[in-house]
């Protein structure tokens, strides 16, 4: 089992850098981080190698994404500024080595035309696909939740299984958050199932809260022997809201190595 932090959420009580040291003396194996481009390329990937860890997974930039807006990959308005989050991501990656890269499907837009927008996305996911595939980093696409994030244009492991089908590229593969599915009432082990061998990426919190594993009504050890059933090898990513200092949150920790 590879476990991962993601340090946009966890360790928040320090500066971006610190939080890889921070990691590494918590016990994980690797660190994701949504949005690195704050940092130059190069600081981070020193950080990395002073602590012996692998940048396990980065989003693309995502335009207005993160602040409400529909972001890039899905807006057919937007396509020279995907073009141009595509090569940021990519010079950023070929210094940084991710293990692989997330692209956020994002908002349908206001008015706009779902078919439409998942055409472009689809587009887009090719793309990427094929810009990473010479750097053997794979581009992952996941579901996110209608209820904490309405209008995100998929939102079921059905839907995201779609997409995938239409892209029919190699090296563009699912990122699966089992809290996202969980957030919408559907079962985390059916989205695991109907995922099986085309899964990148794996993240988790636990629901309702989105908090550390133990803090809500997941049942941890069903996912993950159902993810072992389903022949998923890769990493796990705790990507969850810790409430307070992260270090106290991390009894399950010891737990899932056990």
């Amino acid at each position: 089992m590879k476990l991962s932090a993601n340090l946009s959420l966890l360790f928040g009580e320090r500066p971006l850098l610190q939080r890889v040291v921070a990691a590494r003396a918590a016990g994980f194996d690797g660190v994701e981080i949504q949005f690195p481009y704050e940092l130059p390329a190069l600081r981070l990937k020193e950080a990395l190698e002073a602590a012996g860890l692998p940048l396990v997974l980065i989003n693309l930039p995502a335009g207005d994404f993160m602040t409400g807006g529909p972001g890039l990959a899905a807006n057919p308005r937007q396509r020279a500024a995907f073009a141009a989050a595509l090569d940021e991501a990519a010079t950023y990656a070929a210094m940084t080595r991710p293990l692989c890269v997330n692209l956020l499907a994002g908002r349908l837009e206001p008015g706009g035309d779902a078919q439409e927008a998942l055409a472009c996305l689809t587009e887009n996911l090719r793309e990427a696909a094929r810009t990473f595939a010479p750097l053997g980093i794979p581009v992952l696409c996941e579901a996110i939740n209608s209820v904490d994030m309405p209008g995100f244009l998929v939102n079921t492991a059905e839907q995201l299984a779609t997409v995938l089908d239409r892209v029919d590229h190699p090296n563009c593969l699912a990122q699966l958050d089992l809290y996202h599915v969980a957030r919408q009432g559907l079962d985390p082990q059916d989205a695991i199932r109907r995922l099986a061998g085309r899964i990148g990426h794996v993240q988790f919190a636990d629901c309702p809260g989105r908090g550390a594993p133990g803090s809500g009504e997941l049942d941890f050890p069903a996912l993950l022997h159902a993810l072992r059933d389903s022949g998923y090898e890769g990493w796990l990513g705790a990507e969850y809201l810790p409430g307070r200092r992260t270090e106290d949150t991390l009894g399950w920790l010891a737990d899932w190595r056990r």
